[in-house]
C-alpha cells in the first residue's frame, strides 16, 4: 500500500480506536472501517448531510475560498498534476477534460454533475449526493471557476428522492451564504447553479444524451466530435464530471495535487468508491485506495464470502462491466488492469459471485438490462444486444449448440466494435469476459447441464431419499404441486411446479435438490 497522506491516516487512525474502543463493536465492523481510506466521503457518520455550519467546521469551502484566489489555470494545472482520472466510468484524464472545455473561445460555458446512476445494484453517486451535497457542490463550483463557466447544473435521477431532496435544499443554503450566486465571496466570480431531476433513462448516463435531455429532447447520444467540450449544451462548451470526480476536487485544491498522488498506483490515481454486494457477508458503500486488490476487498473490507459460498469470480463495472475470475482477483484495482481482464471500473458497481451462480446467467441478465435500456439509435446496438440476449436465452434453455456459442462471440466482438455511444460498445462485456473465462460453462450447457441450476428451463427439482415425509414443503407450496403424503417420500409435479424455491428453503433435511432434465 502506498504512503497516504498524514491527515487522512489520523482521520483512518480515528476511526480505528473509535470503533476498537466500543466493546458493543464486532471485529467485523472494525476490519470493514478499519481497510478503507476516505476522500469522496470523508467525515463519514460524523456529519450531518444539510448542516452546512457543520460541514464548514470541518473544513467545508476552504478549498473554494483557496481556489478563488488562485489564477484559473493553476487551478487546472493542480487538478491535473493529481493524475485523476473520470470516475464516471471511462477514466479519461480530469485536467485534459478541464483544459478543453477552458480553452472554448465561446464566452459561455457550462458545468454539470452526472448524477444519472443507473446501473443495477449500484448507489455510490446516490449516497454521495444524499450524505455530501455540500462537497459535490463546492467541487462543481471550483470547476466552475477553473474553466470559466457561468452556470452549473445538478444532473439527478428522479428516481432518488431523497437526493433531490437535499441537494435542493444544499443549493439554497449555498446561495443564502453567498457560495454560489453573485460574486461569491467577494471574489468578482459568479457561478448559477439548478438542479434537474432526470427521468431514469440509462442511456442518459452517456454525456450527449444527458445533454439532449436537459435541452427537452429524447435521451440519443450523437456522434463525436464535435464533443461536449467544445459543443455541449444548447451549443456552448460544457464540462461534464460525475459525482465521485467533483467530491474529490475539493481535497486536491486544498491539500494539493501531491498529496493526492501519493495515493493510487502510477496510472490510477486518489481512492475509488465501489457499491459492494453480492455473496460477501458485509456489503455497503466503501471507499479505497486505488490499487487495492479485488480480493482485500472480498476478504478484508467485505469479511469474506456468505457462509457456505466459495469465491467464484468478481463483477466489476455494472451491466457493462466484466466478470473477473477469482483466479485474478489479486489483480489491482486500477483502470487499466481492469480493462486488459476484459473489465471495467465503470462508475462502481462491485458484484461477488460464488459457485452457486451460473455465470451464462449473469450474463444474460446483465445483457437482458442493457437491452431493455438501449436508446434505439444504432444498429449495433439495438439489434445486436437483441439477438445477443436470444442467442443467450436459448443457451440458457438447453438449446443452444456450439455453434452458437461462436456466433455470440463474433456478434459481442462486432457490437462492441461498431456501436455508437460507451452504452453500446460495453455492452458485449459481460458476454465477452465469461467466454473468456468461462466458455466451458457455455459448452455445458449446450450438453443440457447448468451446474448451479439457475438456468429453470434446463432443470427440474427433485425428491431425494432422504426426505421423512414432514410435509412442510408440501403446505408451503404456492403451486400445489407437491401432494401432501405424511410420512411418506414427497413426489413433486414438474407440470404444476414453477421453480420457485420455497420447498427448498423450507426443507429441514435438505431432500430437494435441482437436477437437469437431460
Amino acid at each position: 500500500m502506498h504512503n497516504q497522506v498524514d491527515r487522512l491516516h489520523t482521520d483512518q487512525t480515528w476511526d480505528n480506536i473509535l470503533y476498537q474502543s466500543e466493546k458493543t463493536r464486532t471485529q467485523s465492523i472494525n476490519t470493514f472501517l478499519g481497510h478503507q481510506l476516505r476522500i469522496s466521503t470523508e467525515g463519514y457518520g460524523k456529519m450531518n448531510p444539510l448542516d452546512i455550519d457543520e460541514y464548514m467546521s470541518r473544513g467545508g469551502f476552504d478549498a473554494l475560498r483557496k481556489a478563488l484566489k488562485m489564477e484559473r489555470q493553476e487551478v487546472m494545472d493542480e487538478v491535473a498534476r493529481s493524475g485523476i482520472r473520470g470516475r464516471g466510468g471511462g477514466g479519461f484524464p480530469t485536467g485534459r477534460k478541464w483544459q478543453l472545455v477552458a480553452a472554448g473561445e465561446d464566452r459561455v460555458k457550462y458545468v454539470i454533475c452526472n448524477g444519472d446512476e443507473g446501473d443495477p445494484g449500484a448507489f455510490m453517486d446516490r449516497i454521495l449526493l444524499e450524505s455530501y451535497p455540500f462537497r459535490v457542490i463546492e467541487g462543481l463550483a471550483i470547476a466552475a471557476y477553473a474553466v470559466g463557466a457561468s452556470k452549473g447544473i445538478l444532473y439527478v435521477r428522479a428516481e432518488y428522492p431523497q437526493a433531490v431532496i437535499r441537494v435542493r435544499r444544499a443549493l439554497e443554503m449555498c446561495r443564502e451564504g453567498g457560495l454560489i450566486g453573485q460574486n461569491i465571496l467577494g471574489s468578482g466570480f459568479s457561478v448559477e447553479m439548478e438542479l434537474f431531476e432526470g427521468a431514469g433513462a440509462f442511456v442518459c448516463g452517456e454525456e450527449t444524451a444527458l445533454i439532449a435531455s436537459i435541452e427537452g429532447r429524447r435521451g440519443f447520444p450523437h456522434l463525436r466530435p464535435p464533443y461536449p467540450a467544445q459543443q455541449g449544451l444548447w451549443g456552448h462548451p460544457t464540462l461534464i464530471n460525475n459525482v465521485e470526480t467533483l467530491s474529490q476536487i475539493p481535497f486536491i485544491v486544498k491539500e494539493g495535487s501531491e498529496a493526492y498522488a501519493r495515493v493510487g498506483t502510477e496510472s490510477s490515481k486518489g481512492t475509488k468508491v465501489f457499491a459492494l454486494a453480492g455473496k460477501v457477508k458485509h456489503g455497503g458503500l466503501i471507499e479505497v485506495p486505488m490499487g487495492t486488490t479485488l480480493r482485500q476487498i472480498v476478504e478484508e473490507i467485505g469479511g469474506g464470502m456468505e457462509e457456505g459460498e466459495t469465491l467464484k469470480a468478481v463483477q466489476t463495472g455494472g451491466p457493462s462491466g466484466g466478470c473477473i475470475p477469482a483466479a485474478l482477483c489479486d489483480a489491482e484495482v486500477d483502470f487499466d488492469a481492469l480493462n486488459q481482464m476484459g473489465a471495467i471500473m465503470g462508475s462502481g458497481g462491485l458484484v461477488v459471485l460464488s459457485e452457486s451462480d451460473c455465470m451464462v446467467d449473469v450474463a444474460r441478465y446483465f445483457l437482458q438490462f442493457v437491452s431493455g435500456e438501449s436508446c434505439g439509435k444504432c444498429t449495433f446496438c439495438r439489434i445486436g444486444a437483441r439477438r445477443m440476449l436470444d442467442l443467450l436465452d436459448k443457451i440458457c434453455a438447453g438449446e443452444g449448440t456450439m455453434e452458437d456459442i461462436d456466433k455470440l462471440e463474433t456478434l459481442a466482438k462486432g457490437v462492441k466494435k461498431a456501436a455508437l455511444c460507451g452504452l453500446g460498445k460495453t455492452a458485449p462485456n459481460p458476454v465477452l469476459s465469461t467466454l473468456r473465462y468461462f466458455r466451458n460453462e457455455y459448452e455445458e450447457h449446450v450438453r443440457g447441464n447448468c451446474r448451479t441450476g439457475s438456468c429453470k428451463r434446463m432443470v427440474q427439482l427433485k425428491v431425494t431419499d432422504d426426505c421423512v415425509g414432514c410435509t412442510k414443503c408440501a403446505r408451503c407450496c404456492p403451486a400445489d404441486a407437491i401432494p401432501w403424503a405424511p410420512y411418506e417420500t414427497h413426489v413433486i409435479d414438474a407440470e404444476k411446479c414453477t421453480l420457485c424455491g420455497l420447498c427448498i428453503d423450507e426443507c429441514d433435511f435438505n431432500a430437494i435438490v435441482y437436477e437437469n432434465k437431460g
